[in-house]
């Protein structure tokens, strides 16, 4: 059997965010597209950040302040100071841009699924966009690997 690869299983017809969309328009993209994330794009089509349900989710968790020690007129942070900056960030975010992921792996068409499969569990991501000459050209789901498996 030949080797299965990226543009033999991505999806071709991608539904994409803008940046300075709404994330409650982007909320109703997904949902009415049942699709768990998408890829953000510039004016250029270039891929800046990715919006999965995650992203949405965490919009409506509850913030953990982070616990400090008051000690000699300073103040040490006991937890990620950063980590809480980034969740409240996202969980006041109005625009796509103030929630999207922006640090996004890739792949090639002529990429194996094996590559494709080994970025997803690396990077625990469920989908990978897809990019030819910093365009996007497909994205490829969980979903997508898991049907190419039963391919004869």
């Amino acid at each position: 059997m030949p080797d299965i690869l990226a543009r033999d299983i991505m999806t071709r017809k991608v539904v994409t965010l803008q940046a300075e969309q709404p994330v409650i328009e982007a909320a109703k993209t997904l949902s009415q597209d049942r699709i768990s994330g998408a890829p953000v794009l510039d004016e250029d089509g270039k891929v800046i950040g990715m919006v999965e349900e995650g992203d949405l989710i965490i919009q409506d968790v509850r913030l953990h302040f982070p616990t400090y020690v008051h000690f000699l007129d300073s103040y040490i942070y006991l937890g990620s100071l950063s980590k809480f900056e980034s969740t409240l960030k996202k969980a006041v975010g109005a625009r796509v841009k103030d929630i999207m992921t922006t640090e996004v792996p890739y792949t090639t068409p002529d990429a194996s699924i094996q590559d494709v499969a080994t970025l997803m569990m690396q990077k625990d991501i469920h989908l990978v966009p897809v990019v030819q000459d910093d365009k996007l050209v497909g994205v490829i789901s969980r979903g997508d690997i898991v049907k190419s498996l039963g391919r004869d």
